[in-house]
């Protein structure tokens, strides 16, 4: 799909500011869509919306299709009745600039617990809520159930549950269902709330020109409801557990490689089904979003396969994977121009290449790779900006990546020497605004800029680090950091690189 010339800011919800010790889908959220319009900017690029798994990475969600719960703002149930200003009294715990996950996973799912109680009282006469549950039954049944059996079994591994309930057995499945009745409402009434805010949130959004980007995780959590409920779909042994899992070998950011641990796709089945999973998933998620990132992308073209029982992603193969069929399919039940955009980062080889443009789906630049290059590569790096094509999105960093500020003060001096060429006015005080320049000025169709680059903040504020297991996706920004010369310099450059193109029909 060819882009509009546009840019836009990445920002999870959770890292917005809010009472509640994190951000959610409420008032904070609107006036951030608020601020992007003040900005000039027509993007604003979230990371996956489900929920969060092992270290709280929302990549490992317990479901393809289900929204984070995490998210569901609290002061609209409370002003829909189903909560009371005293259930609201914020933990101690909580804190401004982070998310304390173990302080605010247990205070708010207490919360959406009181309110679905009192919701309850009426819910067989909601009518809402009930078509919520008809029209997406054809997930959220195995997903509530799947939430209700891992709660009750303190979140084991699934194929570790007894009485046939691992093995989906009809009967176990039937009878787990009537057991847990109340805990599955509860799921579904949490969800009805994720889909009910979101929607109206990506409405605000787009009234204001806004185009929401959002992102989808080529693998999922073996702890979910798809891996359980599919089971034919995932490369799982005849127990139920993963016979091999992704990952990617050594490479810029880990020496060791990175082991995530998701099971990998039975593609054989995929194929013979049609990719009516996959089908299914991504039409889903531009029902949720405008634009959709692709994360991994080159696993559509070829996959690392790790044995299950290595401890890192040195040990591994490449194995093909079926993109060109896949993508077929897609567009032939969903339309040929999709809003795709290709995380194309990493071991990129000329099939990844090749699979990529095959769609036309615009792929990927950091500008942090960019200055790393010896002298006489520098007509061939990509991430280079005299070196890209217009359909590329380009971004100072992503959320995987240090802000500009950590990743300048670590930088060897040889490539600071390297961008004061390249950018002659570059300082240390300045230079994130001065990537940020770069990639608005750039030829490619789409700039993002991470939040963290608007304000100028260093290493304590980066979202993620790869590799690393703990104490991260926990920024959080306040609003009295967020100053009328960062709206009005990006309004600015907009308007002088000409990124102010409308992205709805007038």
């Amino acid at each position: 799909m060819k882009f509009p010339r546009t840019s836009g800011i990445l920002l999870h919800p959770t890292s917005l500011p809010g009472s509640y010790g994190s951000g959610d889908l409420g008032a904070a959220a609107y006036h951030f869509v608020d601020w992007l319009q003040k900005a000039g900017q027509r993007l604003w690029q979230i990371l996956p919306l489900g929920g969060i798994g092992p270290g709280n990475s929302p990549y490992m969600s317990s479901s393809a299709f289900a929204g984070n719960v995490l998210l569901i703002d609290l002061d609209d149930l409370r002003q829909q009745g189903w909560l009371t200003s005293d259930d609201l009294i914020p933990d101690a715990a909580f804190e401004d600039n982070r998310l304390n996950f173990a302080a605010v996973v247990p205070w708010r799912m207490n919360r959406l617990w009181r309110a679905s109680q009192r919701f309850n009282a009426d819910a067989s006469e909601c009518t809402p809520f009930i078509q919520f549950c008809t029209e997406h039954a054809h997930w959220l049944d195995d997903y509530a159930l799947f939430m209700a059996l891992a709660e009750h079994f303190d979140w084991q591994d699934w194929c570790d549950w007894p009485d046939g309930l691992a093995q989906r057995d009809p009967q176990a499945i039937a009878n787990a269902a009537q057991c847990y009745q109340e805990r599955i409402q509860f799921w579904k009434f949490c969800q009805w709330c994720f889909f009910t805010q979101w929607h109206r949130l990506r409405a605000y959004a787009n009234a204001k020109q806004i185009q929401i980007v959002g992102d989808a995780p080529i693998f999922i959590a073996y702890q979910s409801a798809e891996v359980w409920a599919r089971q034919d779909l995932f490369d799982l042994n005849p127990n139920g557990k993963p016979r091999v899992v992704a990952g990617v070998p050594p490479d810029y950011f880990s020496a060791t490689g990175q082991r995530w641990g998701n099971p990998l796709y039975r593609w054989e089945q995929h194929t013979r089904d049609g990719f009516a999973w996959w089908i299914e998933r991504i039409r889903h998620t531009l029902a949720l979003v405008d634009i959709v990132r692709i994360d991994h992308f080159r696993g559509f073209a070829a996959y690392w396969e790790i044995p299950a029982d290595a401890p890192n992603a040195i040990q591994g193969q490449w194995l093909p994977a079926p993109g060109l069929a896949l993508f077929n399919a897609v567009q032939k039940a969903l339309g040929d121009d999709l809003p795709i955009i290709a995380e194309d980062l990493g071991i990129i080889t000329p099939d990844v290449e090749a699979l990529r443009r095959e769609f036309a789906f615009a792929g990927m630049r950091v500008l942090h790779f960019a200055f790393g290059g010896e002298a006489q590569d520098r007509s061939q790096n990509a991430f280079l900006p005299h070196n890209y094509e217009a359909e590329t999105v380009v971004y100072t960093g992503t959320h995987d990546n240090d802000t500009t500020q950590g990743w300048w003060a670590s930088a060897t001096e040889r490539e600071r020497a390297y961008v004061r060429d390249y950018l002659p006015s570059s300082s240390d005080a300045t230079i994130h605004w001065d990537l940020i320049r770069a990639a608005c000025a750039s030829v490619a169709n789409t700039a993002i800029y991470p939040m963290q680059d608007v304000l100028g903040l260093g290493t304590a504020c980066r979202m993620n680090f790869p590799g690393h297991s703990e104490g991260y996706w926990e920024w959080r920004f306040r609003w009295e950091q967020v100053q009328p010369d960062h709206a009005d310099r990006l309004l600015q450059w907009i308007r002088l690189f000409g990124r102010d193109a409308r992205v709805f029909p007038s």
